[in-house]
């Protein structure tokens, strides 16, 4: 097996980071000819292409993308040799995570937990719309994407969804407005509502169970991040329609309390990758991790 050459590799990285060639060219103080014969020299020891040209820059290829991620390794394993040598160094490996911004705290840090506190892993947390998550994804520049909104699936978007847990959903409000002795029917009649917007498959499954009760939701918000969702059943704006993680630490503290159960109405959360010849690993584990 042919030894790799670092020099390449630092010039690769450069490049990488740089995004053109003409650049990072002119901060080596080298040619462009001669940093591209030296680019090409490591993408044949690889057996690789690392970049492809779009317009006038260069994109990571897959397989550029795990390049990088070695590169950076090995070079900041290098600059912090001194701290290696007395135990506080080693080289780290990267987790790109991105998740949809509205989705629930608790949950992410159940799925992260596993990588939580490693001094190998770096956790690289992105938060965001979906659709500029899976951009993200379609550019390698994040490993997984965290969210309750499964994504379309086809020719066009090759996209591998992990159906990771599904959360009941429950009528949680503060003690005094709950109150006692009055069932779902009543509840949902008589008190203002904290209710998902409605592009959520909560908020459809939750209007479904409303009209098979024959009632109609006075709604006080609708809110499309949950932890306004939870600022709002905390400062009694009504009596809020959410997954109880949401609000795991307000039941414990009896902040909150559970009113009822909304039967047939859950949160789905997904794990959403691409499909790569070179998963990261890290990802890859966490997947199998169970939640909780």
């Amino acid at each position: 097996m042919a030894i790799l050459n670092l020099h390449h590799l630092r010039l690769f990285r450069a490049v990488a980071h740089e995004g053109t060639l003409t650049g990072a060219a002119g901060r080596l103080n080298l040619s462009p000819s001669a940093l591209s014969a030296q680019l090409k020299a490591l993408e044949v020891s690889l057996g690789h292409d690392l970049f492809e040209r779009r317009g006038r820059g260069l994109v990571l290829t897959e397989a550029g993308r795990i390049a990088l991620d070695h590169a950076d390794a090995i070079f900041r394993t290098a600059e912090d040799l001194a701290a290696t040598l007395k135990g506080r160094g080693g080289a780290r490996q990267a987790l790109r995570v991105g998740a949809l911004a509205t989705l629930s705290r608790n949950f992410q840090m159940q799925f992260l937990r596993p990588a939580i506190g490693r001094e190998d892993v770096e956790v690289i947390l992105r938060s965001g719309s979906q659709a500029e998550l899976l951009r993200g994804l379609e550019a390698m520049a994040l490993d997984v994407v965290l969210t309750n909104l499964s994504p379309p699936r086809d020719a066009a978007s090759r996209f591998l969804v992990h159906r990771l847990a599904a959360q009941g959903v429950a009528l949680i409000g503060r003690p005094d407005r709950v109150g006692r002795g009055r069932g779902l029917a009543e509840l949902l009649a008589e008190e203002p509502l904290v209710l998902p917007t409605d592009e959520t498959a909560v908020r459809g499954a939750f209007d479904a169970l409303a009209a098979r009760l024959g009632v109609v939701p006075r709604i006080a918000a609708e809110v499309d991040d949950m932890a306004m969702m939870r600022l709002l059943a905390r400062e009694d704006a009504g009596l809020a329609v959410i997954p109880p993680i949401v609000v795991r630490d307000e039941l414990e503290a009896g902040v909150l309390v559970e009113a009822a159960p909304l039967e047939g109405v859950e949160d789905v959360f997904f794990a959403v990758m691409a499909e790569r010849r070179f998963p990261n690993p890290l990802a890859v584990a966490l997947l199998s991790a169970p939640m909780g």
